[in-house]
């Protein structure tokens, strides 16, 4: 039974990609409009642009700035959200500043960073860093807080060394809140990062988008805006999944 339901599942997940590009190409129908493409003009435009332009370097320089800013993020977020879930005094101090950061508009960080820093791939990597950290502090900050501290009792009583406890009763407690910071996060520093090349970079995806918005070609946009969904997907099923399950399988047992 379980596993009848299993591959119901599986089917059911993989139908809705297809039924997205059905439900596209209806509507391309209907629309008829030049500003409509339906699927496979956009998909002979991402073969142009893979195969004749440079479609493939954009996609590099977007997923690098990306990659740094998110390793960056994370290594800071996790080091605040820490210290502020282990010492309420801090916690009190400084939460306004976590508040802020949380709402203050992307747009505006992004704008700051690039007038005092000048449009340069270092503004654009720290503006998003700067918008990502306080999320992961946050949710680092609540894993912490919800550790249980009879574990750590029990240990400090047979007198289980402090690495030894770290790796044994801290870490696997946090890994959901760092999972999930780190799910959170990707997701919005991909749009983070395309909105800021978009204001300011001389490559990239969202640099390429800014052009074709300025001469009206929705086809490419569309096309960019395909590959760029594509490795998103290929990122989540090939790496946050598994890695999801390796570490948190042990939950479903």
């Amino acid at each position: 039974m379980g596993q009848q339901r299993g591959d119901r599942s599986f089917w059911i997940e993989a139908a809705s990609l297809p039924l997205l590009l059905l439900v596209w190409q209806a509507c391309a129908m209907m629309v008829a409009h030049r500003l409509f493409p339906a699927p496979i003009a956009v998909f002979q435009e991402l073969w142009f642009l893979a195969t004749e332009r440079y479609l493939f370097a954009d996609l590099g320089e977007t997923l690098r700035r990306a990659a740094i800013a998110f390793v960056a993020a994370m290594t800071i977020g996790v080091a605040i959200g820490g210290a502020l879930g282990r010492f309420r005094a801090l916690d009190r101090l400084f939460a306004s500043w976590i508040l802020i950061g949380l709402n203050i508009p992307a747009i505006v960080v992004a704008i700051a960073c690039y007038i005092w820093l000048g449009l340069s791939e270092f503004a654009l990597i720290l503006a998003v860093t700067i918008n990502k950290t306080p999320l992961v502090a946050v949710t680092m900050r609540e894993g912490v807080r919800a550790l249980d501290t009879g574990f750590s009792e029990l240990a400090r009583a047979y007198r289980v060394s402090f690495w030894r406890r770290l790796r044994l009763i801290v870490v696997p407690q946090l890994m959901p809140f760092v999972l999930t910071a780190a799910r959170t996060g990707l997701s919005l520093i991909w749009k983070i990062v395309l909105v800021f090349e978009v204001l300011g970079s001389d490559g990239g995806v969202g640099f390429r988008i800014g052009v074709y918005f300025q001469n009206f070609d929705i086809t490419g946009i569309l096309a960019y805006t395909l590959s760029f969904m594509a490795v998103v997907i290929a990122f989540e099923y090939l790496v946050m999944r598994p890695l999801e399950q390796r570490i948190l399988g042990w939950r479903q047992v």
